[in-house]
């Protein structure tokens, strides 16, 4: 029962979609760690549990050795007595013989009942020292996995801190593809072109209106020119306008 509420929730935690709690995760170092700190917490409650088994297991091989050990000490006192009544029998003494063989009867009933609750021990003995080592095994097994975690833990951090990096890197450049400068000097470019455009205009205009003065000008000497002929005309007559 404790072997399978232990490596119940070890399989459970190992089961769970780390993935998804990654990914849930607002810091996933932090869940990483936390993930690891469960883990080996539940490695040390399942090293606990088997400790307590392995000792209940070494308190049963001790009983089990006390009960060989009376067997045996009540076997050789069966022996004894039985020796001593054949001893005594032989000379003669069959009160004192019947006795010790009475003796011999006790020791030897005492011999199969310590005989008799260390067999009954054996089967139970033979099963908890499999589940012993079964426990020893998940145990290595835990420790084998926690170790994996650990390195898929420092695998995914890194993978992290990598990609993270390069977003920082993506929006960098993004945001210098928006600053970039040559955008302002299209700008600024354009801005000259208008100015220069308007010089252009504003210089086109006054040579409109110098051209309009040089062409008054012109009217004006034509006026002259005709006042000049109309003076001749008045003092010369006709002889003025054919000469």
């Amino acid at each position: 029962m404790t072997k399978q509420s232990i490596f119940g929730r070890i399989s459970t935690l190992i089961r769970a979609n780390v993935n998804a709690l990654i990914d849930q995760a607002e810091d996933p170092e932090k869940m990483l760690d936390q993930l690891v700190r469960d883990f080996t917490n539940n490695i040390a409650d399942a090293e606990a549990a088997i400790a307590e088994t392995i000792g209940n297991l070494r308190l049963l091989e001790r009983d089990h050795a006390e009960d060989v050990a009376t067997a045996k000490e009540w076997g050789n006192k069966a022996l004894a007595a039985s020796t001593k009544a054949d001893e005594l029998r032989t000379a003669g003494n069959t009160a004192d013989a019947d006795k010790f063989d009475n003796l011999a009867k006790i020791a030897l009933t005492r011999q199969l009942t310590a005989e008799n609750e260390a067999k009954a021990a054996e089967p139970q003995l033979a099963a908890q020292n499999e589940v012993v080592e079964k426990l020893k095994g998940g145990l290595d097994g835990m420790k084998a996995k926690l170790e994996d975690l650990k390195s898929k833990r420092s695998e995914l951090i890194a993978r992290a801190k990598t990609a993270e990096a390069q977003n920082k890197v993506h929006d960098a450049v993004k945001s210098i593809n928006v600053m970039d400068p040559t955008s302002d000097l299209g700008r600024f470019e354009d801005k000259v072109r208008r100015q220069e455009a308007l010089a252009a205009g504003k210089a086109e205009l006054a040579a409109s209106s110098l051209d309009a003065q040089f062409e008054q000008l012109d009217d004006l000497g034509q006026l002259t020119e005709v006042e000049a002929r109309l003076a001749a005309l008045k003092s010369g007559g006709a002889q003025a306008i054919t000469s």
